[in-house]
Protein backbone atom coordinates (compact mmCIF):
# COMPACT_ATOMS: atom_id res chain seq x y z
CA UNK A 1 0.00 0.00 0.00
CA UNK A 2 1.45 3.35 -1.07
CA UNK A 3 0.69 6.81 0.30
CA UNK A 4 -0.77 9.51 -1.92
CA UNK A 5 2.56 11.21 -2.64
CA UNK A 6 4.09 7.92 -3.78
CA UNK A 7 1.09 7.20 -5.99
CA UNK A 8 1.48 10.62 -7.58
CA UNK A 9 5.16 9.88 -8.24
CA UNK A 10 4.27 6.59 -9.91
CA UNK A 11 1.61 8.31 -12.03
CA UNK A 12 4.18 10.88 -13.20
CA UNK A 13 6.51 8.12 -14.33
CA UNK A 14 3.69 6.27 -16.07
CA UNK A 15 2.88 9.42 -18.02
CA UNK A 16 6.53 9.75 -19.06
CA UNK A 17 6.62 6.07 -20.01
CA UNK A 18 3.55 6.16 -22.21
CA UNK A 19 4.59 9.33 -24.01
CA UNK A 20 8.00 7.85 -24.82
CA UNK A 21 6.41 4.55 -25.87
CA UNK A 22 3.97 6.22 -28.26
CA UNK A 23 6.64 8.51 -29.67
CA UNK A 24 9.00 5.57 -30.14
CA UNK A 25 6.49 3.65 -32.24
CA UNK A 26 5.10 6.80 -33.92
CA UNK A 27 1.68 5.34 -33.15
CA UNK A 28 -0.73 5.15 -30.25
CA UNK A 29 -3.33 6.97 -28.15
CA UNK A 30 -1.82 9.44 -25.69
CA UNK A 31 -4.96 11.45 -24.86
CA UNK A 32 -7.04 8.87 -23.01
CA UNK A 33 -3.93 7.16 -21.67
CA UNK A 34 -2.81 10.32 -19.90
CA UNK A 35 -6.32 10.92 -18.60
CA UNK A 36 -6.66 7.43 -17.06
CA UNK A 37 -3.15 7.20 -15.60
CA UNK A 38 -4.19 8.21 -12.08
CA UNK A 39 -6.95 5.61 -11.94
CA UNK A 40 -4.76 2.77 -13.23
CA UNK A 41 -2.02 3.71 -10.78
CA UNK A 42 -4.45 3.80 -7.86
CA UNK A 43 -5.96 0.46 -8.83
CA UNK A 44 -2.72 -1.49 -9.13
CA UNK A 45 -0.76 0.17 -6.34
CA UNK A 46 -3.53 0.76 -3.81
CA UNK A 47 -7.01 -0.65 -4.38
CA UNK A 48 -6.55 -4.10 -5.88
CA UNK A 49 -5.50 -7.33 -4.22
CA UNK A 50 -3.32 -8.94 -6.89
CA UNK A 51 -0.07 -10.89 -7.15
CA UNK A 52 2.15 -9.89 -10.11
CA UNK A 53 4.85 -12.39 -9.15
CA UNK A 54 2.56 -15.39 -9.74
CA UNK A 55 0.22 -14.39 -12.55
CA UNK A 56 -2.40 -16.96 -13.50
CA UNK A 57 -5.20 -16.49 -16.02
CA UNK A 58 -7.85 -17.66 -13.55
CA UNK A 59 -6.83 -15.09 -10.92
CA UNK A 60 -8.26 -17.15 -8.08
CA UNK A 61 -8.57 -15.18 -4.83
CA UNK A 62 -7.29 -12.05 -6.57
CA UNK A 63 -9.05 -8.95 -7.78
CA UNK A 64 -9.31 -8.81 -11.57
CA UNK A 65 -9.16 -5.82 -13.91
CA UNK A 66 -10.44 -5.69 -17.48
CA UNK A 67 -9.54 -2.81 -19.79
CA UNK A 68 -12.42 -2.47 -22.23
CA UNK A 69 -11.12 0.67 -23.97
CA UNK A 70 -8.02 -1.18 -25.10
CA UNK A 71 -6.56 1.67 -27.13
CA UNK A 72 -5.16 3.22 -23.90
CA UNK A 73 -2.86 0.22 -23.63
CA UNK A 74 0.32 2.30 -23.23
CA UNK A 75 -0.78 3.50 -19.79
CA UNK A 76 -1.85 0.00 -18.74
CA UNK A 77 1.38 -1.61 -19.95
CA UNK A 78 3.42 0.92 -17.97
CA UNK A 79 1.40 0.28 -14.80
CA UNK A 80 1.68 -3.49 -15.26
CA UNK A 81 5.44 -3.27 -15.74
CA UNK A 82 5.98 -0.82 -12.89
CA UNK A 83 3.96 -3.08 -10.56
CA UNK A 84 6.03 -6.14 -11.43
CA UNK A 85 4.19 -8.14 -14.09
CA UNK A 86 7.00 -7.97 -16.66
CA UNK A 87 10.33 -6.11 -17.05
CA UNK A 88 10.10 -2.33 -17.34
CA UNK A 89 12.63 -2.38 -20.19
CA UNK A 90 10.08 -4.26 -22.31
CA UNK A 91 8.08 -1.04 -22.58
CA UNK A 92 10.54 -0.05 -25.30
CA UNK A 93 9.01 -2.71 -27.58
CA UNK A 94 5.57 -1.05 -27.69
CA UNK A 95 3.74 -1.59 -31.01
CA UNK A 96 6.74 -3.23 -32.67
CA UNK A 97 5.65 -6.10 -34.91
CA UNK A 98 6.15 -9.49 -33.29
CA UNK A 99 6.50 -8.21 -29.71
CA UNK A 100 4.12 -8.78 -26.81
CA UNK A 101 3.12 -5.13 -26.35
CA UNK A 102 0.80 -4.66 -29.27
CA UNK A 103 -1.33 -1.55 -29.75
CA UNK A 104 -4.37 -3.28 -28.31
CA UNK A 105 -3.73 -5.78 -25.51
CA UNK A 106 -3.91 -9.48 -26.27
CA UNK A 107 -3.13 -12.60 -24.24
CA UNK A 108 -1.97 -14.43 -27.37
CA UNK A 109 1.71 -13.88 -26.55
CA UNK A 110 1.22 -14.89 -22.90
CA UNK A 111 1.74 -11.37 -21.62
CA UNK A 112 1.47 -11.35 -17.84
CA UNK A 113 -1.43 -9.28 -16.53
CA UNK A 114 -3.54 -9.55 -19.70
CA UNK A 115 -6.57 -11.85 -19.65
CA UNK A 116 -8.57 -10.77 -22.71
CA UNK A 117 -8.01 -9.10 -26.07
CA UNK A 118 -9.60 -5.65 -26.08
CA UNK A 119 -9.23 -4.22 -29.54
CA UNK A 120 -12.95 -4.22 -30.33
CA UNK A 121 -14.80 -1.78 -28.11
CA UNK A 122 -17.88 -2.55 -26.05
CA UNK A 123 -17.04 -6.05 -24.82
CA UNK A 124 -15.20 -5.52 -21.54
CA UNK A 125 -18.20 -5.12 -19.26
CA UNK A 126 -19.70 -8.39 -20.51
CA UNK A 127 -16.42 -10.19 -19.84
CA UNK A 128 -16.12 -8.63 -16.40
CA UNK A 129 -19.64 -9.74 -15.52
CA UNK A 130 -18.84 -13.30 -16.60
CA UNK A 131 -15.76 -13.33 -14.38
CA UNK A 132 -17.72 -11.84 -11.48
CA UNK A 133 -20.29 -14.63 -11.79
CA UNK A 134 -17.51 -17.21 -11.94
CA UNK A 135 -16.00 -15.87 -8.73
CA UNK A 136 -19.33 -16.13 -6.95
CA UNK A 137 -19.85 -19.70 -8.14
CA UNK A 138 -16.38 -20.62 -6.89
CA UNK A 139 -16.80 -18.99 -3.49
CA UNK A 140 -14.15 -16.40 -4.33
CA UNK A 141 -14.89 -13.09 -2.59
CA UNK A 142 -12.55 -11.00 -4.74
CA UNK A 143 -13.61 -7.95 -6.76
CA UNK A 144 -13.80 -7.52 -10.53
CA UNK A 145 -13.07 -4.10 -12.07
CA UNK A 146 -13.74 -2.88 -15.60
CA UNK A 147 -12.77 0.41 -17.26
CA UNK A 148 -14.71 1.74 -20.26
CA UNK A 149 -14.46 4.91 -22.32
CA UNK A 150 -17.42 7.27 -22.65
CA UNK A 151 -17.30 7.11 -26.46
CA UNK A 152 -17.17 3.34 -26.14
CA UNK A 153 -20.47 3.14 -24.29
CA UNK A 154 -22.21 4.26 -27.46
CA UNK A 155 -21.95 0.52 -28.24
CA UNK A 156 -25.20 -1.36 -27.71
CA UNK A 157 -23.58 -4.38 -26.05
CA UNK A 158 -22.60 -2.20 -23.10
CA UNK A 159 -26.23 -1.51 -22.28
CA UNK A 160 -27.22 -5.16 -22.54
CA UNK A 161 -24.55 -5.86 -19.94
CA UNK A 162 -25.66 -2.85 -17.90
CA UNK A 163 -29.17 -4.36 -17.67
CA UNK A 164 -27.92 -7.87 -16.98
CA UNK A 165 -25.71 -7.10 -13.96
CA UNK A 166 -28.29 -5.47 -11.66
CA UNK A 167 -30.99 -7.95 -12.72
CA UNK A 168 -28.72 -10.78 -11.60
CA UNK A 169 -27.46 -8.97 -8.49
CA UNK A 170 -23.82 -9.02 -9.59
CA UNK A 171 -22.54 -7.22 -6.49
CA UNK A 172 -18.82 -8.04 -6.69
CA UNK A 173 -18.31 -5.77 -9.71
CA UNK A 174 -17.06 -2.18 -10.02
CA UNK A 175 -17.40 -0.61 -13.47
CA UNK A 176 -15.70 2.71 -14.26
CA UNK A 177 -16.58 5.05 -17.13
CA UNK A 178 -13.85 7.43 -18.28
CA UNK A 179 -16.01 10.48 -18.92
CA UNK A 180 -13.59 12.84 -20.68
CA UNK A 181 -16.24 14.04 -23.13
CA UNK A 182 -14.11 13.34 -26.21
CA UNK A 183 -13.66 10.58 -28.76
CA UNK A 184 -11.69 10.19 -31.95
CA UNK A 185 -14.13 12.18 -34.11
CA UNK A 186 -14.81 15.00 -31.65
CA UNK A 187 -16.76 15.82 -28.48
CA UNK A 188 -19.10 13.01 -27.44
CA UNK A 189 -22.04 15.41 -27.18
CA UNK A 190 -21.61 16.20 -30.87
CA UNK A 191 -20.90 12.69 -32.12
CA UNK A 192 -23.63 10.95 -30.09
CA UNK A 193 -24.78 12.56 -26.86
CA UNK A 194 -24.61 10.31 -23.79
CA UNK A 195 -27.17 12.26 -21.79
CA UNK A 196 -27.14 12.23 -18.00
CA UNK A 197 -24.78 9.34 -17.31
CA UNK A 198 -25.26 9.09 -13.52
CA UNK A 199 -29.05 9.14 -13.91
CA UNK A 200 -28.89 6.65 -16.77
CA UNK A 201 -26.84 4.08 -14.86
CA UNK A 202 -28.94 4.58 -11.73
CA UNK A 203 -32.09 3.92 -13.74
CA UNK A 204 -30.57 0.61 -14.85
CA UNK A 205 -30.20 -0.39 -11.19
CA UNK A 206 -26.55 0.40 -10.48
CA UNK A 207 -25.14 2.01 -7.35
CA UNK A 208 -23.60 5.16 -8.85
CA UNK A 209 -20.59 7.14 -7.65
CA UNK A 210 -18.84 10.09 -9.26
CA UNK A 211 -15.26 11.31 -8.98
CA UNK A 212 -12.54 13.50 -10.45
CA UNK A 213 -10.27 10.91 -12.03
CA UNK A 214 -7.30 13.30 -12.10
CA UNK A 215 -7.25 13.94 -8.34
CA UNK A 216 -5.33 11.09 -6.74
CA UNK A 217 -6.77 11.68 -3.27
CA UNK A 218 -10.30 11.54 -4.66
CA UNK A 219 -9.57 8.50 -6.81
CA UNK A 220 -8.18 6.49 -3.89
CA UNK A 221 -11.01 7.57 -1.61
CA UNK A 222 -13.76 6.81 -4.11
CA UNK A 223 -12.36 3.37 -4.91
CA UNK A 224 -12.49 2.59 -1.17
CA UNK A 225 -16.10 3.76 -0.98
CA UNK A 226 -16.98 1.68 -4.04
CA UNK A 227 -15.50 -1.47 -2.54
CA UNK A 228 -17.36 -0.87 0.73
CA UNK A 229 -20.64 -0.71 -1.19
CA UNK A 230 -20.25 -4.16 -2.73
CA UNK A 231 -22.11 -7.28 -1.56
CA UNK A 232 -25.35 -5.29 -1.43
CA UNK A 233 -27.19 -7.02 -4.30
CA UNK A 234 -26.24 -4.47 -6.96
CA UNK A 235 -23.12 -3.60 -8.97
CA UNK A 236 -21.27 -0.30 -8.54
CA UNK A 237 -20.37 2.11 -11.34
CA UNK A 238 -18.06 5.12 -11.01
CA UNK A 239 -18.57 7.97 -13.47
CA UNK A 240 -15.03 9.32 -13.64
CA UNK A 241 -14.49 12.83 -14.97
CA UNK A 242 -11.05 13.17 -16.56
CA UNK A 243 -9.20 15.49 -18.90
CA UNK A 244 -7.92 13.91 -22.10
CA UNK A 245 -4.17 14.56 -22.32
CA UNK A 246 -3.91 15.31 -18.58
CA UNK A 247 -0.47 16.57 -17.58
CA UNK A 248 0.58 17.93 -20.97
CA UNK A 249 -0.78 21.42 -21.62
CA UNK A 250 -0.95 21.25 -25.42
CA UNK A 251 -2.73 17.88 -25.36
CA UNK A 252 -5.46 18.95 -22.95
CA UNK A 253 -8.82 20.36 -23.98
CA UNK A 254 -8.94 18.75 -27.41
CA UNK A 255 -9.81 15.41 -29.00
CA UNK A 256 -6.95 15.78 -31.50
CA UNK A 257 -4.54 13.79 -29.32
CA UNK A 258 -6.89 10.83 -29.03
CA UNK A 259 -4.81 8.84 -31.53
CA UNK A 260 -1.81 10.93 -32.59
CA UNK A 261 1.80 10.35 -31.58
CA UNK A 262 4.03 13.30 -30.57
CA UNK A 263 7.06 14.09 -32.71
CA UNK A 264 10.49 14.61 -31.14
CA UNK A 265 9.96 18.30 -30.41
CA UNK A 266 6.51 17.68 -28.94
CA UNK A 267 7.82 14.82 -26.83
CA UNK A 268 10.57 16.99 -25.38
CA UNK A 269 8.04 19.71 -24.54
CA UNK A 270 5.67 17.17 -22.95
CA UNK A 271 8.37 15.50 -20.86
CA UNK A 272 9.55 18.88 -19.59
CA UNK A 273 6.16 19.21 -17.85
CA UNK A 274 6.30 15.84 -16.08
CA UNK A 275 9.03 15.04 -13.52
CA UNK A 276 11.02 11.82 -13.85
CA UNK A 277 10.33 10.10 -10.54
CA UNK A 278 11.25 6.40 -10.86
CA UNK A 279 13.76 6.50 -13.71
CA UNK A 280 12.97 6.20 -17.41
CA UNK A 281 13.20 2.75 -18.97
Amino acid sequence: MYDIDKLKDIACQVRRDLLRMIHGSASGHPGGSLGCTDLLTALYFSAMNHHPEKFEMEGKNQDLFFLSNGHISAAWYSVLARSGYFPVKELGTFRIMGTRLQGHPTPAEHLEGIRIASGSLGQGLSVAIGNAISKKLNGDNSTVYCLMGDGEIQEGQVWEAAMFAPHNKIDNLIAIVDNNGKQIDGPTDQVLSLGDLPAKWKSFGWDVLEMNGNDMDEVVGTLKVAKNRLNNKKPVVIIMKTEMGMGVDFMMGTHKWHGNAPNAEQLEKALSQIPETLGDY
